[in-house]
């Protein structure tokens, strides 16, 4: 099986994450889509995280709506800090009859070459791109075998932005699911 692993702390998951989660499965080669929970990014140290049970509870809120979108934990189980390229090599030790593909946003493509070991999740894995504002999927050549970016469409939606206003108490319904809105004012999360 075409595994895709889209990674996030997902803090909180929001209506953007869902629309590329769904495009994704829908529009690729891929068989089943992971949304991997993950601790703190190495390159996000110093945001304001919520619990990961909270975190993996609220993206199975979204993924249980989603054919072939699962939530996974599996990252959370692993050594920290934690690197993309640790995550997809123990993934592929427990599961090696499967493939996995890594799903980032063209963001993160732009500072890819900054990640722990990218060339070996080059030659390793295949990777699929999807567009965010402000930033060109540049692919070069020579790796246009291996990578690939997906004509899914632009979301403007940031968890940062999302947990900002929450903290201020702005009504935030609309950019998250209505179980995952009900779920942060039901736990008061994100509030200053």
């Amino acid at each position: 099986m075409n595994i895709g692993i889209m990674g996030g702390t997902f803090n909180p998951i929001h209506v953007g994450h869902a629309i590329i989660a769904n495009y994704i499965i829908q529009n690729t080669d891929i068989d089943q889509l992971w949304l991997m929970v993950s601790p703190e990014n190495p390159f996000k140290t110093g945001q304001a995280m919520i619990n990961e049970g909270q975190r993996l509870r609220m993206v199975e809120m979204v993924t249980r709506r989603l054919d072939n979108v699962i939530t996974s934990g599996f990252e959370l189980t692993l050594p920290r800090p934690s690197y993309t390229i640790d995550t997809l090599n123990a993934l592929k030790a427990k599961f090696p009859s499967d493939n996995f593909t890594l799903v980032i946003g063209a963001d993160n493509w732009a500072v890819f070459n900054k990640w722990r070991s990218h060339d070996e999740i080059i030659s390793n894995f295949k990777i699929v791109v999807y567009p965010r504002v402000g930033y060109d999927i540049v692919i070069p050549p020579e790796m246009s075998d291996r990578v690939i970016a997906a004509d899914a469409p632009v979301i403007e939606v940031s968890s940062s932005k999302i947990r900002e206003q929450l903290s201020m108490g702005h009504d935030m319904r609309f950019f998250m699911p209505d179980e995952v809105y009900e779920y942060i004012l039901r736990n008061d999360l994100y509030k200053k």
